[in-house]
């Protein structure tokens, strides 16, 4: 948070960011209601758009759905629009709306290199309003979630004509601390009770946590049946983010092809990211994303029709962790 004007900077939130995309880009993304759907909110919302009429005395009235199952009605009046330079609305202030009212500005700043300065202040009616904010709602840190979501759908948005295949994300909201959800993600006790879709467990594994390392692990199916698995780590960032390289494995460690599939990857890079619940539910939002890594043509269409299944296994697998967590 920054403050520029002496006059209000006891109750301001002033957030700024430098996206690696023209200012028409950004302007686009922050203004058509196909690309905010994409990125509006914080880690894990969504939102349903209910109107919206985008001009000078015009409002956006929008339900955001938290990953945790609170929706919180908004709406947002304009005051100004100046394409591409500047945004300048109201937030809230209506009946049935979240509790929260504040004038926003938002600009947008041609940088060397097509690169795009945005700045975004919110000044409140007072201090403990902005207080209150930032204590319910996580706000600050809500705000960052949000311009960072921004800036993935903007790279998505420039290669929207190229044939580069999505990956498979999935996102869950937990009542934990960030702090204990990496200890769930990177400890061997832990690993070892819950890791794997139901029904299946771990009998044996070993944990190397360092780039480089590996964590390689038996999973012994309800018939008995044992397969090998492992994740070579790539990334370790803690507590906010885990990079590694998933492959079946023989009992030595060497990758193997899917049992279930030759054409199968042969390597999945996933990506685990850690943040705060910004919401009035608190806790921590865990966002998964696999993709095939290094794959054919063959192999990349065959992990591309497997998302339903791959979004059945995962969930699965997320429940298991949400019982432990209880427990």
């Amino acid at each position: 948070m920054t403050r520029s004007d002496e006059s209000t900077a006891d109750r301001e939130i002033e957030l700024t960011r430098t996206f690696d995309a023209p200012r028409e880009l950004v302007w686009t993304a922050w203004t058509e209601v196909e690309h905010l759907g994409q990125w509006w909110g914080p880690l894990g919302f969504t939102i349903t758009t209910q109107s919206r009429e985008m001009k000078p005395g015009g409002a956006w009235r929008y339900v955001m759905h938290g990953p945790d199952g609170r929706d919180y009605q908004n709406v947002m009046t304009f005051h100004e629009v100046v394409p591409p330079e500047r945004l300048s609305y109201q937030m809230g202030g209506d009946t049935g709306a979240e509790p929260i009212n504040f004038q926003t500005t938002v600009t947008f700043e041609d940088v060397a290199g097509g690169k795009t300065k945005l700045t975004m202040k919110s000044v409140f009616l007072s201090k403990e309003a902005r207080d209150f904010v930032i204590r319910e709602y996580n706000a600050v840190e809500g705000g960052k979630q949000t311009l960072g979501r921004l800036a993935e759908h903007l790279k998505e948005m420039e290669t929207a004509n190229r044939t580069e295949a999505r990956p498979f994300v999935i996102t869950r909201v937990y009542e934990a601390p960030v702090d204990r959800m990496w200890s769930v993600w990177t400890e061997r006790d832990h690993l070892m009770k819950w890791f794997g879709p139901k029904e299946v467990t771990i009998p044996q594994c070993s944990i190397d946590l360092r780039p480089g390392g590996i964590f390689h692990y038996c999973m012994r199916g309800p018939d008995g049946q044992d397969s090998w698995a492992k994740w070579t780590f790539r990334e370790i960032n803690k507590p906010e983010r885990l990079e590694f390289l998933i492959s079946f494995a023989d009992e030595n460690g060497k990758s193997v092809r899917a049992p279930f599939d030759a054409n199968w990857p042969l390597e999945m890079l996933a990506i685990v990211t850690f943040a705060p619940h910004a919401g009035i539910g608190r806790g921590t939002v865990v966002r998964l994303q696999w993709s095939a890594f290094n794959a054919t043509e063959t192999e990349q269409k065959l992990f591309d029709a497997a998302h339903d299944s791959m979004q059945k296994g995962w969930t699965g697998t997320l429940d298991r962790l949400a019982e432990v967590l209880k427990s």
